[in-house]
């Protein structure tokens, strides 16, 4: 259930960069570790946005792969698995290089209609 408050925190930006506009698209970059449920955040998202600027915004993300990188050797590679150790030493002092973002990465949002000043 902790799409809810990841749509809502998605949202609360959206609003806040929209300055007073409506959004029409938002969307994210979601890492692999994030462990996000993509039909819960988008339910939610439609939920949480009801009465904002958001409402009826369409909402799309790409998942980031969880990279890893061996501090023993420096190999790099992609978590296809839960091994957390490193495939080409073995090691188990590796750091996650990529895979925990949870980022809106950009939002569409309607142009307010210019006043004529003639």
């Amino acid at each position: 259930m902790h799409e809810l408050s990841l749509a809502s925190a998605v949202i609360d930006t959206a609003v806040r960069h929209a300055d007073g506009r409506r959004v029409t698209a938002v969307h994210l970059r979601v890492g692999h570790l994030r462990q996000v449920v993509p039909a819960s955040l988008l339910f939610y998202f439609e939920h949480v946005a009801r009465g904002t600027p958001c409402e009826e915004a369409r909402l799309t993300f790409d998942e980031v792969p969880a990279r890893m990188r061996c501090e023993g050797c420096d190999h790099g590679w992609v978590l296809d698995d839960v091994q957390f150790r490193c495939p080409a030493c073995g090691s188990a002092a590796v750091e996650v290089v990529a895979g925990e973002e949870f980022e809106v990465d950009w939002i569409s949002v309607e142009q307010l209609e210019e006043s004529c000043t003639a």
